[in-house]
C-alpha cells in the first residue's frame, strides 16, 4: 500500500526525485475565501447555516453551558482523569519554563527593556468529526495559559447528535476554559477571526485541523494572528534499520496515518529486506485497526517507502520532506539529530514514539505540516505574545547618539527626525527641559 521510491545510486536534486505537496495546493483558496466571507457578512446566521451544511446538525445555540463542561470532567473514569492531569502538569511546566523572559540591554546611557506581552484573547480550534481530541485542548490552551493569556475561547465541531465529545468538554474544564462553542471548520476560524453576534473576535487563532481549516487560517492571517504556520493533516517520517523490530517501525508509521485522509506517512530505510518486513507488518496492523478505512486512505494516497544509500541520505530525505513528526530508530540515532534541519518535532531512539509527544512529553503537538517546517516550528508561548520595547535615554546617552540620529535623518530627507535631536539641545540651553 506504500508507494516505493528508490534513491539508491540515483543522482540529482531531491526536488526532482521526490514528491512534496505545497500547503497552498491542498484545497481551493477561492472556495475557502467564499465561506469566510459568508461568516464575515452573515455572522451567527451564517455559522448556523454552514454547521447544518457540513456537520449535519442545526444548532440554534452553539455555546456549551459551563455546567456541562464541569459535569463531563466529574463523570470521566478515574484513570482517564489521572492521565489528563499528568499531561496537564507536564505540558504547563514545559511551556512555562520555555516562555520568553524579559531582557534588558544597557549601553552608553540608553536602557532598553524587552517585555513579552500576552495577547488579550486567544481562539483555540480543536478538530473533531473523525475522532475526539482532548489532548489538543491541553496542547493549545495550556500554551496560551503559559504565555499569560487569560481570555480563551474554544471552538470544536459538533458530532452527529449536535454535542461535543465528553472528553473534549472535560479537558476544557480542566484547563479552565469556560467559553466553548460547538462550531467547526472554516466557519469556526472565520468567527474567531472576525467575530459574530455571540463570538467576540480574538487576537490569535491556534490549533490544528484539516486542510480546509489550515487554509482558512492562512487566509485570515494579517487580520488576526495565526500560530504555528500550516498545522494541517498529520504527517510522519520514520527512519529505521534492523535494530528496530519491523512491527515497531510499522506501528509508528501507522500511528499518524490513522488520523485520516490528507496526511502523509513515510518509511525511510537503507535495507531493502528490512523495508519489506516493515511494509508487511504495516499491512497486518492496518487490517487490525478499528480505524482501518481512515488509515488506509492516508497510506494509499500519501504513504511512501523510500530506499536510500544510508543514514546520511535518509536525513537528507527527511530535511526535504520537512515532516511534522520525524522519528529516528536506527543504530547511531542520536548522531543523526545534529544534521536534522527541518522537522516539527524529532523523536530519537526506540523508547520515544511520536505518541509520547502527542500526549504527555510536554511540548505542544501542534506542529507545522505540508513542508512548512522549513520555516516554522511548534506552537509555543511566543505565538500568544508580542515583544514590546521600552527605551529610556539619559542626557549623556542622548549627547552620544544625537549626531548619528541627525546624520541618518538628513540622509533620508526627514527634517523633523533631525530636528527632534538638534532642537532638544537648543531647548536645554534655553532652560527648557524636553
Amino acid at each position: 500500500m506504500l508507494k516505493r521510491l528508490d534513491l539508491r545510486g540515483r543522482n540529482g536534486r531531491l526536488a526532482d526525485l521526490l514528491p512534496r505537496p505545497r500547503a497552498g495546493d491542498l484545497v481551493s483558496h477561492d472556495a475557502v475565501r467564499q465561506l469566510i466571507d459568508e461568516v464575515r457578512d452573515g455572522g451567527d446566521a451564517a455559522v448556523r447555516n454552514l454547521t447544518a451544511r457540513f456537520d449535519g446538525v442545526d444548532l440554534a445555540e452553539p455555546l456549551v453551558p459551563v455546567n456541562e463542561l464541569e459535569a463531563a470532567w466529574v463523570e470521566l473514569p478515574s484513570a482517564l482523569r489521572l492521565a489528563m492531569e499528568t499531561a496537564h502538569r507536564r505540558i504547563l511546566e514545559f511551556h512555562e519554563g520555555e516562555a520568553s523572559a524579559g531582557h534588558t540591554h544597557e549601553r552608553d546611557g540608553v536602557t532598553i527593556r524587552s517585555i513579552s506581552q500576552p495577547v488579550d484573547r486567544a481562539g483555540i480550534y480543536v478538530p473533531g468529526g473523525l475522532a475526539a481530541y482532548p489532548s489538543t485542548v491541553l496542547m493549545t490552551v495550556l500554551v496560551a495559559r503559559a504565555a499569560g493569556v487569560d481570555d480563551i475561547v474554544l471552538c470544536s465541531p459538533p458530532g452527529p447528535d449536535g454535542s461535543l465529545a465528553a472528553v473534549v468538554m472535560a479537558a476544557a474544564h480542566l484547563c479552565g476554559v469556560t467559553e466553548v462553542h460547538r462550531v467547526g471548520g472554516v466557519q469556526a476560524v472565520a468567527a474567531l477571526a472576525y467575530g459574530t453576534e455571540t463570538i467576540r473576535p480574538v487576537d490569535v487563532v491556534a490549533g490544528p485541523g484539516n486542510a480546509w481549516v489550515a487554509t482558512a487560517k492562512q487566509l485570515v492571517s494579517g487580520d488576526v494572528g495565526v500560530a504555528s504556520a500550516f498545522a494541517g493533516p498529520s504527517e510522519i517520517v520514520v527512519i529505521a534499520d534492523a535494530t528496530c523490530p519491523p512491527a515497531a517501525a510499522a506501528t509508528d508509521v501507522v500511528l499518524q496515518a490513522e488520523h485520516g485522509p490528507g496526511g502523509r506517512a513515510w518509511l525511510v530505510a537503507w535495507d531493502e529486506t528490512y523495508a519489506g518486513a516493515v511494509c508487511a507488518a504495516i499491512s497486518e496492523i492496518v487490517e487490525l485497526s478499528p480505524r482501518r478505512d481512515e488509515t488506509l486512505a492516508t497510506l494509499e494516497a500519501d504513504g511512501f517507502v523510500c530506499l536510500v544509500g544510508g543514514p546520511a541520505q535518509a536525513v537528507e530525505v527527511a530535511n526535504f520532506v520537512a515532516p511534522e513528526h520525524l522519528q529516528i530508530m536506527c543504530d547511531g540515532a542520536e548522531d543523526l539529530v545534529g544534521n536534522v534541519r527541518h522537522a516539527g518535532a524529532v523523536f530519537v531512539g526506540p523508547w520515544a514514539p511520536a505518541s509520547v509527544g502527542d500526549y504527555v512529553a510536554g511540548p505542544s503537538h501542534v506542529l507545522p505540516t505540508a513542508g512548512t517546517a522549513r520555516f516554522a516550528g511548534a506552537l509555543t508561548a511566543d505565538d500568544f505574545t508580542k515583544r514590546m520595547h521600552v527605551v529610556d535615554v539619559t542626557e549623556a546617552g542622548f549627547d552620544e547618539l544625537a549626531p548619528a540620529v541627525a546624520a541618518l535623518a538628513e540622509a533620508e530627507g526627514l527634517w523633523a527626525h533631525a530636528a527632534s535631536v538638534s532642537r532638544r539641545k537648543e531647548w536645554a540651553t534655553n532652560g527648557v527641559r524636553p
